[in-house]
């Protein structure tokens, strides 16, 4: 499940097979010029919406903590991700860039028992994922993660999702512990026959595609830039196919 950072790389996605998308906050916030975390509410749910609009796939949008600290809030946002066309979305247990933390174990899950309850009650229910920052926030504690997936499971969370887990023993541990599907982060250091093997029953690649894109036009516009040398302006793509 790729994670498109605008409405015309969904379409190239589309052309490609894949069966699905996701937003990706990270990738969304760098169009803007911003870092990861620094994307509004609204902006994030116009995101979201655009990209739904873009293709005929199914699309589950990334809403970071849902924007809010309090579990009311956090309802309130998944209510308005269920009016615009999406198909799921993500509350993770990290409060953002601002206050640094990861909510304690009962208001995590708490917030995702309010996310659950907003997702299902919606006319077209979204399918909720309900992720567990710990390593990617600078504590990779497996014992702890699993806890907290286990009672986002609990909580009604459809999908769980525990970013960073890097080794088929982490991801195998995970996956034996709860009963619902678990979306992996792929990190390119295995394959995806790999990640299945481990229990995986989703695959998404975060901001992995932005930055390979970003990566590639810095190249070219660096040789440009320092050598003069612009023989990478020649690469064709089938535009009209991918977006015609």
């Amino acid at each position: 499940m790729p994670n498109p950072w605008d409405a015309g790389v969904a379409k190239v996605f589309a052309s490609l097979g894949f069966e699905a998308l996701a937003t990706t906050s990270s990738g969304y916030a760098a169009t803007l010029g911003r870092l990861d975390g620094d994307v509004t509410r609204d902006e994030a749910l116009a995101h979201g919406a655009d990209i739904a609009a873009a293709t005929d796939l199914p699309v589950s949008a990334d809403l970071e903590n849902a924007y809010a600290d309090d579990p009311d809030g956090v309802a309130r946002t998944i209510t308005m991700a269920a009016a615009i066309g999406l198909a799921g979305c993500s509350v993770e247990d990290y409060s953002g860039r601002a206050s640094n933390r990861i909510y304690d174990a009962q208001l995590a899950t708490d917030r995702v028992a309010a996310a659950a309850e907003a997702a299902h009650r919606a006319t077209t229910p979204l399918v909720l994922t309900a992720r567990a920052e710990n390593f990617i926030r600078g504590n990779p504690d497996l014992d702890d993660t699993i806890a907290r997936l286990q009672a986002f499971e609990e909580a009604g969370a459809d999908v769980l999702y525990a970013p960073g887990l890097r080794t088929v023993e982490e991801i195998r541990t995970v996956c034996d512990a709860v009963t619902r599907p678990v979306n992996v982060l792929a990190f390119g250091d295995l394959s995806l026959a790999e990640l299945a093997e481990a229990g995986a029953q989703r695959v998404s690649v975060g901001g992995g595609l932005t930055w390979v894109a970003m990566a590639a036009f810095a190249d070219a516009a660096r040789a440009i830039r320092e050598d003069g040398d612009f023989s990478s302006l020649g690469a064709r793509v089938p535009l009209r196919d991918w977006i015609g």
